[in-house]
């Protein structure tokens, strides 16, 4: 992210799209990443009576405190993959993958390469750091997470890197480090450091296994007719989305036209389209954030709840995981 758009006020992302695409909206929401909130007053505008607002991060509803009494917000400090535990037979569940900019905008939290601050990257607050995993990892465990999480070619270039330089204790520090293993960046590209940071981030709070998680409890905390709305950031958040959506909504094709027919399980969603939702020029123009932004929308059927497994949804898979 560039200087300038770290720099933007926070706008919920694709917001319009959203509430459009799952309304009429009523009865009980879960927002599953609460963030500033903006969602979860959209959501009750919209028409919802009651918003269960779930957020890892203790320092979401601390900044929210003067405001959120003042609305019919049920706040829960948890994680997403438990948001089944939270409410039953809901009417609807968001869940907005990106980082919250209060954590990019805090320094002393450590996700920006941007500004000075400790390796942190804990959504949390709590486990392992960023700079925890930089200096117990092997330099081969380091390569695999960069290349996995942050698709980054130079994965073990940068792994040696890290590995000479330890121990690591700031943003700045690590950001260096990258980009001394990349050519120089031009005008308008990303900076090196992204993809990096992005990895670590991704492996400190376990957020492809989150997101694998949520998506099955989804199943169970909706009603039928329920709604599930995802906003996802890259590519790889997008493909277990809609991947998911096609494994458990009756959409994976036989692999083999020739092969035995492959009994499909009765649908647990209905997509009213398997297309994703992209920001509009205006919003585009207005909030750069939305740039990589893709919503998915789908509805709970009557259909018992099931599982899936990583794998089958494209979730990348460090070596030796199942």
């Amino acid at each position: 992210m560039s200087a300038a758009a770290d720099d933007i006020p926070h706008i919920p992302v694709l917001i319009g799209p959203l509430i459009k695409a799952v309304s009429p909206v009523s009865g009980v929401w879960l927002d599953g990443t609460f963030g500033n909130g903006g969602y979860t007053r959209a959501l009750l505008a919209a028409g919802a009576e009651t918003v269960i607002a779930v957020d890892r991060d203790p320092l979401a509803f601390e900044m929210a405190a003067d405001w959120i009494g003042d609305y019919p917000i049920e706040p829960v400090q948890g994680t997403f993959s438990k948001l089944d535990h939270y409410g039953s037979d809901l009417d609807g569940i968001v869940l907005d993958l990106g980082v919250s900019s209060m954590q990019l905008d805090i320094a002393e939290r450590g996700f920006s390469f941007m500004r000075d601050g400790p390796l942190d990257m804990r959504m949390s607050q709590d486990g392992p750091s960023a700079a925890d995993l930089c200096n117990t990892s092997t330099e081969a465990e380091l390569a695999d997470i960069i290349y996995l999480y942050g698709e980054e070619r130079a994965s073990r270039r940068i792994a040696k890197a890290i590995v000479a330089a330890r121990p690591l204790t700031t943003t700045l520090q690590l950001a260096k480090i990258v980009e001394g293993c990349l050519p120089r960046h031009k005008p308008n590209q990303s900076h090196p450091a992204t993809r990096t940071f992005q990895a670590l981030r991704i492996a400190v709070n376990n957020e492809y296994g989150e997101l694998h998680a949520a998506l099955m409890a989804s199943e169970r905390a909706l009603k039928e007719g329920g709604k599930l709305a995802v906003v996802t950031f890259h590519s790889v958040e997008d493909r277990m989305v809609k991947r998911f959506f096609q494994k458990r909504g009756g959409g994976m094709a036989n692999a083999n036209r020739y092969a035995p027919e492959v009994e499909q399980e009765e649908a647990a969603w209905s997509l009213a389209s398997r297309k994703a939702i992209s920001a509009d020029k205006d919003e585009l123009q207005m909030n750069p954030r939305s740039r990589s932004a893709k919503l998915r929308v789908a509805t709970r059927t009557g259909a018992a709840a099931g599982t899936v497994a990583p794998k089958d949804i494209g979730m990348p898979m460090q070596k030796g995981a199942r």
